[in-house]
């Protein structure tokens, strides 16, 4: 694997800002693309999981507020509430503050796929990572926990 500007700057001159976000931000973007595409089982797509994973750890939303969260079109929310609903992942039930609207919750079927899903994930990246040398895994638990503080300011 070509080393990053970043890893090619390490020896010769401090690592200025713009370097380190774009190497950040190509690094977490393939990360991510291939966590979506290698670790999503045949139950579910990735936009379905993110959905659950909304619905799972902020509560019930409108098929709106779900579409406005994932950024997607009503119409393509829609669908994947649908197929949602068909594998019994999710359910409806009319809005406790508006009845004109639908609110949507995950069901114990889909906590369970969602959690076969993250586990999926989480094996496919332990894999790389256990190919690592101790120092590198190090580096990365730092990289982690740095990345987790900067997000959370």
């Amino acid at each position: 694997m070509p080393p990053t500007q970043a890893a090619a700057a390490e020896d010769t001159e401090p690592i200025g800002p713009d370097t380190l976000a774009i190497d950040l931000r190509t690094a977490v973007m393939k990360t991510s693309r291939r966590l979506r595409v290698e670790a999503t089982g045949d139950v579910i797509t990735p936009g379905q999981y993110s959905v659950l994973a909304q619905l799972d750890s902020r509560g019930p939303h409108t098929p709106r507020e779900l579409a406005d969260r994932e950024h997607v079109q009503a119409p393509s929310m829609t669908r994947i509430v649908n197929a949602l609903a068909e594998h019994g992942f999710v359910s409806r039930a009319a809005h406790p503050a508006d009845g004109r609207q639908v609110q949507v919750s995950i069901t114990p079927a889909g906590e369970a796929a969602l959690e076969e899903a993250r586990s999926q994930r989480t094996a496919w990246l332990a894999q790389r990572v256990a190919n690592l040398s101790p120092e590198d895994r190090l580096t990365l638990s730092r990289a982690a926990h740095i990345m987790q503080e900067m997000i959370a300011r």
